[in-house]
């Protein structure tokens, strides 16, 4: 039958209309089928596994899985190291895994660290996540623990992922902004989604800058399950403690920072396992009976939702040290591949939705990025022990199977490779009841949305709340569109009132007194709204100190950074005293000079200057101390940089110490006005200036600093 000619011209106009205007058009799948949830992947009962049967779900995260190649879409910037763990002591009440029960072991592992949003050009400050990723090569096969320097994720199901992360990336249209959320698709999202409101406040404060990788803690984020040899159950979830303390910059600084030195970072991890300083971290471990799973007010399958340490302590089991450098950062660092489905008998998975679809997805995007299913054959991936399967041929293999069969079971090959026994360590599944409704849905336990961010706020310091209030003020007025900054707005005044409005007046808005429906957008069109939209805030617990950087590790000074500002004819004998007590703590000294080569100290001693003071900034420093000598201190003061560098110092709130003559060069500056500040140390000891320093910063300044004029 001949076409109509009519007909066919009017389908080619209304596509191309469809194509120049989308709006009101309803949301497909690739093949055109009409979609109304595209928030909850397929579950077994609402709080049951994903099911591998939900084709929504693949489609969805298939799609993003290979979005770029062959960068990774996420975590593109990364940097890592080699190691090993060593156990303190056996958990084999909780645990059958060799590495938690052999305490001989010494277990290598490789770690790699990451931003998220970045591209893997961008810069190592940007405020952002930090993956925090270990490879376990254990003797029972590897164990990837994926996690991040943050105990909760942004959002509850997998299937929100693409989602989330398509918001915060560039905008589509103009490629901006690069390694940022400050921009309006990331806060629409947010503030019509508010399971990610714990996570982003989280953001919002100084552990999303950390000072360094090897100063911040990690999280393994979901619940998981440890599996004794009796097959009992329990709850567990993953801290690594850095012995170093969790420490940040100011945004200030790291705005800086990005500017003076994009590998920051970077260089600093290297560097530090190059001279020695190995970064250390304890694992630890929280742990809930089976039978307690119910007993909290939140649930523990929902990964924006972290156990208090107050309320479930963290029990120190281990300790984790990094002690050499990759050999080649694309054969290790960019081809590593880690995926949260590697575990080992006595670890096991729960039903946390996120969790379930990360199974899935991982294994999908190394297979885009790495060439094809052999990535395990790759050095940097393979295991410690012997391999023996079916699997044949595919892309990129580089082994040679041997034999006539390649299937099970078979007689030709002697049976081989045979079938282990459990009791031989072969891995099994905890058997747990399933009996529900195969349903597209959340359970309602996951709706408290407000709870656990508002006990974060609480928990912290003063100083650290003046940072979060300044992240929002800062991000929020990069959005260009009005409703969404008045969303968010009326979202963080569920959190905390003060807060809010701190916010509002920095923007010049009023904090609306309601909105509509946060979360309307965020779930399925035929869903009962009242039932999905967030549950009213509660007060489990006041506060809980441990998630307050005030109150970290303040011992060390180990890997500190202190720039000695000199000039030809500073005081030796000063310096050699700073020198030698703050190298016997295991701090760097830096000098830093009018100019590169060498400088000549009052003993006409020549000394190699390790940067220019035009090369460099205070905000690669942790401290800054002044050794004196009249000549030195009077070609200081003719450098303008030098009084910058002093000023910006105290901005940040560091340490700064100045003998005799260098107290002229501090009285050029603005921090000559408050020279009774406690880490302002003039013609003090050198033990003195280690007491500050270990404190990291004097976060009582900051009342004075906004009238730095730096």
């Amino acid at each position: 039958m001949a076409k109509n000619p009519k007909e066919e011209s009017k389908k080619i106009k209304d596509l191309e209309q469809f194509y120049k205007d989308p709006e009101n058009t309803t949301l497909t799948t690739n093949q055109g089928l009409k979609v109304n949830d595209t928030n909850n992947s397929l579950k077994s009962g609402e709080r049951g596994s994903t099911l591998l049967e939900d084709f929504l779900l693949r489609e969805k995260i298939t799609s993003f899985d290979h979005e770029r190649i062959p960068e990774r879409i996420v975590h593109a910037r990364g940097s890592a190291a080699h190691g090993h763990f060593e156990l303190y002591k056996s958990i084999e009440q909780y645990s059958k895994a060799g590495i938690f029960t052999d305490v001989n072991r010494k277990t290598p592992v490789f770690v790699r660290f990451s931003t998220v949003a970045g591209s893997k050009g961008s810069p190592d400050l940007a405020r952002d996540v930090r993956g925090f990723a270990v490879k376990f090569y254990t003797e029972e096969g590897t164990w990837d623990l994926v996690g991040n320097n943050m105990p909760i994720f942004f959002i509850q199901d997998a299937m929100k992922f693409p989602d989330l992360i398509h918001s915060v990336k560039p905008e589509p249209n103009k490629e901006i902004p690069q390694a940022a959320s400050a921009h309006d698709t990331f806060y629409d999202f947010i503030s019509r989604t508010t399971e990610t409101l714990h996570n982003q406040i989280w953001v919002m404060s100084d552990r999303a800058i950390p000072r360094s990788l090897r100063m911040m803690e990690g999280f393994g984020i979901h619940t998981f399950r440890l599996i004794n040899d009796k097959g009992k159950s329990h709850f567990v979830k993953f801290h690594w403690k850095p012995k170093l303390g969790v420490h940040s910059v100011t945004w200030d600084e790291a705005v800086k920072i990005n500017g003076a030195d994009s590998d920051f970072h970077r260089r600093d991890l290297w560097d530090a396992i190059e001279a020695g300083q190995f970064p250390e971290w304890e694992l630890g471990v929280q742990i809930v009976p089976q039978e307690d799973e119910f007993k909290f007010d939140f649930d523990l399958l929902d990964p924006t939702k972290l156990i208090p340490e107050e309320m479930v302590p963290v029990q120190i089991i281990g300790k984790m040290t990094l002690n050499r450098n990759p050999e080649n950062f694309f054969a290790e660092t960019e081809q590593v591949a880690f995926l949260p489905g590697h575990i080992v008998p006595g670890i096991d998975f729960t039903n946390d939705p996120l969790l379930q679809g990360r199974l899935f997805s991982y294994r999908d995007t190394q297979l885009s990025r790495l060439g094809g299913p052999n990535f395990h054959q790759i050095p940097i991936n393979r295991p410690v022990v012997p391999t023996n399967n079916n699997q044949r041929d595919g892309m990129m293999q580089t082994e040679i199977p041997k034999g006539q069969t390649a299937y099970f079971p078979n007689s030709l090959g002697g049976g081989c490779p045979h079938l282990a026994k459990i009791a031989e360590g072969a891995f099994n599944s905890y058997e747990e009841r399933i009996d529900a409704k195969k349903i597209r849905t959340r359970s309602e336990s996951f709706n408290d949305h407000f709870s656990q961010p508002a006990l974060f706020y609480r928990s912290l310091s003063p100083w650290e709340q003046q940072h979060v209030a300044e992240a929002y003020t800062f991000e929020l007025g990069k959005c260009l569109h009005t409703p969404i900054k008045e969303r968010m707005l009326w979202l963080i005044s569920q959190i905390d009132v003060d807060l809010a409005k701190t916010v509002a007046k920095g923007l010049g808005l009023e904090i609306p007194k309601s909105i509509e429906q946060p979360i309307n957008q965020a779930i399925g069109a035929d869903a009962d709204v009242k039932a999905q939209q967030p549950s009213e805030k509660k007060n489990y617990l006041d506060q809980a100190p441990t998630l307050s950087q005030a109150n970290t590790r303040f011992e060390s000074i180990a890997t500190r950074k202190v720039a000695v500002l000199v000039a030809d004819g500073f005081s030796m004998k000063n310096f050699k005293k700073m020198q030698t007590t703050l190298e016997k703590e295991g701090a760097v000294v830096n000098l830093i000079a009018p100019h590169g080569g060498k400088v000549i100290c009052d003993q006409n001693m020549k000394h190699a200057v390790d940067a220019s003071v035009m090369t460099t900034e205070s905000v690669l420093f942790d401290a800054l101390y002044i050794p004196g000598g009249k000549k030195a201190i009077e070609a200081l003061k003719k450098e303008a940089k030098f009084l910058k560098f002093i000023n910006e110092a105290f901005k940040h709130c560091k340490a700064i110490a100045a003998d005799e003559e260098g107290e002229d060069l501090i009285d050029e500056t603005f921090v000559s006005k408050y020279k009774q500040d406690a880490a302002i140390l003039i013609n003090k000891s050198p033990a003195d200036f280690v007491n500050a320093m270990a404190k990291h910063r004097n976060w009582d300044r900051m009342e004075h600093i906004k009238n730095i004029p730096v």
